[in-house]
């Protein structure tokens, strides 16, 4: 019996994914506008071989020319060594010594054909650590750090196979980000906690806090004056925009509920697995006495999500943070500048909709333990 149930899972698994994927080549078809020629320009692997010249200052940055001797491990001329030109800067090229693993720009125009070094080769350190964390995970997590491991990959594969694609064809960014975070918390508390009334709970309280983040964020930002078209890249954006149907103006809050995503489903399944652990050892409580106690526990965890939101939101401006403190700006400058405006949006915009999530998904699972009588 558990054979065929065992089997059963894996049947619908299979055609779970098999669906999925079909979906995201659907979403995929389609020809991308070209905003630069790229005609005659490869990215191929190497390793430096031979120092022919080196030019680089020994003042410790490093910067400078060098001319290197590789040999290629990928594309046409694998196995072949090439003379490359390493123009080592803050964002391109590399310190190059023998045997250093580079990543080569192969510029073929006509009959002519240069080679230039891009960066060192990261591709194994990334995949190291990636793997290392994975295994770390489910070494820790046993079954259900598995489970975290395929809800993280359904996460990537909507945000870039479904989302990217469906923000390129002209779809809101903000209606297709709510979508996506919500499938993703369907997926992700259901392999965790398995589908109970916990699970509807953490799911329904998920998707509203991450609404309610989404209105905070648009309200704050009509308020000040903020909208998606005052961000540092908006050359850039502007540029994509003219040239695609990718609403950019929208970009900026969709990236806020993506970002707030984490803290709210993690808040949003404490509470409600607290609430049904609470009415399964006193199956007498009433739907108020199960609320307040789920409100108690969620004072406590309010105080760490939101410093969860507010340390990475501050993480992720640490340069520009340190260049405002460096110039010593005077304080109306800073609070009235669009940088500080943005990211004092987005902590508190977070922060609310992981406040607002505790009482939502107390009163719901509450709610769904005491109508279980």
């Amino acid at each position: 019996m558990e054979k065929a149930v065992s089997w059963k899972k894996i049947l619908i698994f299979a055609i779970a994914v098999c669906l999925f994927a079909g979906i995201i080549v659907k979403c995929n078809q389609f020809q991308k506008t070209p905003l630069a020629s790229y005609k005659g320009q490869k990215y191929e692997k190497a390793v430096v071989t031979k120092i022919i010249k080196d030019n680089l200052a020994e003042d410790g940055s490093r910067y400078g020319t060098q001319k290197v001797l590789v040999k290629m491990t990928t594309g046409t001329y694998k196995g072949k060594e090439k003379q490359a030109i390493n123009p080592s800067g803050t964002l391109f090229g590399a310190d190059c010594k023998v045997g250093a693993r580079i990543i080569v720009i192969v510029n073929k125009s006509g009959t002519n054909t240069g080679f230039t070094v891009y960066s060192q080769d990261r591709t194994m350190a990334i995949y190291g650590f990636v793997l290392i964390f994975a295994a770390v995970v489910c070494a820790i997590g046993g079954k259900k750090g598995v489970y975290a491991i395929l809800s993280l990959v359904f996460a990537f594969a909507c945000i870039i196979g479904i989302m990217f694609p469906m923000m390129y064809r002209g779809i809101s960014p903000i209606v297709l980000t709510i979508i996506v975070a919500v499938l993703t918390t369907i997926v992700t508390l259901g392999l965790l906690g398995g589908y109970s009334s916990k699970t509807v709970s953490a799911i329904l309280g998920t998707a509203i806090g991450v609404v309610i983040a989404a209105v905070a964020a648009m309200a704050f930002g009509k308020a000040a004056g903020i909208t998606g078209y005052n961000v540092s890249d908006i050359e850039a954006l502007n540029y994509v925009g003219q040239n695609t149907k990718i609403k950019i103006g929208e970009l900026l809050f969709a990236g806020i509920i993506i970002s707030a995503l984490g803290a709210v489903m993690d808040v949003g399944m404490s509470i409600a697995s607290t609430i049904q652990e609470i009415y399964e050892t006193d199956k007498t409580l009433s739907m108020k006495r199960l609320f307040v106690s789920g409100i108690n526990v969620g004072r406590d965890m309010m105080g760490t999500m939101t410093n969860t939101l507010i340390f990475a939101y501050v993480g992720g401006a640490m340069t520009t943070l340190v260049i405002n403190y460096a110039y010593d700006l005077s304080y109306r400058q800073l609070a009235n500048s669009y940088v500080i405006g943005i990211e004092i949006m987005q902590g508190l915009s977070g922060s609310l909709g992981v406040v607002l999530t505790v009482p939502i998904t107390a009163l719901i699972a509450s709610f769904l333990a005491v109508r279980k009588k």
